[in-house]
């Protein structure tokens, strides 16, 4: 540069200037725009596989709920074949006779026909449900066996208000009176089954 005159290195600065501005100007119109543009790229597609990984697992995930679906309606469908049906209230008598048939009770006393009312246990419940008061005598164990095999066969019903006194004849001081209400659900979508239960 020393040999070079006062202009001559003046526009070699110049033009030196000008092309590191062009360069840096490129940089960052060009080559940063570019930089940026792709790591924006890369994020979105980092999180577009991340939601189709997603959505690829609640497919699978939704098969599964669809087959456990299936299998729970066909479950729900078989209990509601061994709920009430038809006329409920001879229904649900004519279970319990059938059923107090293995055990040594009596039970001479059914509560008068009781109308089907909405279930009082959950709010919103879609079935509906019946109320049969029974009394009678027997020992303990057949009517704690009555309740418990009573209750395992017939899913959908229940037990409750159980009251066991000794009973009043001098004859046999280990026999119980018992009292007790069974509450049975109704469905009131199911077409009865040819037989009731």
């Amino acid at each position: 540069m020393k040999r070079l005159n006062k202009q001559k290195r003046d526009q070699l600065i110049l033009v030196s200037l000008v092309i590191l501005i062009v360069l840096v100007g490129l940089w960052f119109l060009l080559i940063r725009a570019q930089k940026e543009s792709l790591a924006t790229l890369r994020e979105d597609k980092i999180a577009k596989e991340t939601k189709e990984g997603q959505m690829r697992d609640k497919i699978n995930t939704s098969k599964n709920v669809e087959a456990e679906l299936s299998k729970t309606a066909e479950k729900l469908a078989e209990k509601e074949q061994s709920m009430v049906s038809g006329d409920a209230y001879a229904s649900l008598v004519n279970t319990i006779r059938k059923f107090k048939q293995k055990y040594k009770l009596e039970i001479p006393q059914f509560s008068p026909a009781a109308p089907v009312t909405d279930v009082d246990i959950l709010p919103k419940f879609p079935y509906k449900q019946l109320r049969v008061g029974i009394s009678g005598t027997g020992y303990y164990e057949e009517v704690g066996k009555f309740i418990a095999d009573f209750e395992n066969e017939y899913t959908s019903s229940r037990i409750v208000n159980l009251e066991l006194t000794p009973d009043s004849t001098p004859e046999d001081k280990e026999k119980l009176t018992f009292r007790m209400e069974i509450v049975s659900l109704v469905a009131s979508s199911v077409t009865p089954p040819a037989n009731s239960r």
